[in-house]
């Protein structure tokens, strides 16, 4: 029998934030300007496979019926990659300063997923995803950060 591994799958990621304003006012010119550097740094980055985006970013998509709810959801090569791109390089200025632009959401804003490579993920399975790990946990079909799963632990196997 063949060893599963990574390769075969790639790590999912949407994370959503509640902005503390229009995203043309003052309170989120700060954001609006790191905007394409921060997504050129994420797509130079090693690991990385796909982000949603149009006209270079996802700012302008909404797909929860609160106008003020930005999107961000890319793919990996792994959870490893995500990370370091996360929270060990430039884009940690950014996180930083998140308090600024937006509000604390009382209810699960990120989860990671593994899907088979090659599989570009949608917002509604996003959406799922996010419902998913609200309702039930971290599990091996929707985790975080803190309480990761592997591929292994999505299939069954060892």
């Amino acid at each position: 029998m063949a060893e599963i591994t990574s390769y075969k799958h790639h790590l999912a990621q949407v994370n959503v934030a509640k902005m503390r304003g229009p995203l043309d006012s003052p309170v989120m010119a700060g954001f609006v300007a790191q905007l394409d550097e921060i997504n050129a740094l994420a797509d130079a980055a090693p690991g990385f496979v796909w982000r949603l985006q149009s006209g270079g970013d996802a700012t302008s998509l909404r797909i929860f019926p609160d106008d003020t709810i930005l999107i961000n959801m890319s793919v990996w090569e792994s959870v490893e990659a995500l990370f370091e791109y996360t929270y060990k390089s430039d884009h940690v200025k950014v996180m930083r300063r998140r308090a600024e632009w937006f509000e604390r959401m009382e209810t699960a804003h990120t989860v990671l997923w593994w899907t088979p490579a090659g599989h570009i993920p949608t917002p509604d399975e996003a959406k799922a995803r996010l419902d998913h790990l609200e309702q039930h946990g971290p599990n091996p079909h929707a985790f975080t950060f803190r309480q990761r799963f592997t591929v292994a632990d999505l299939v069954g196997r060892p």
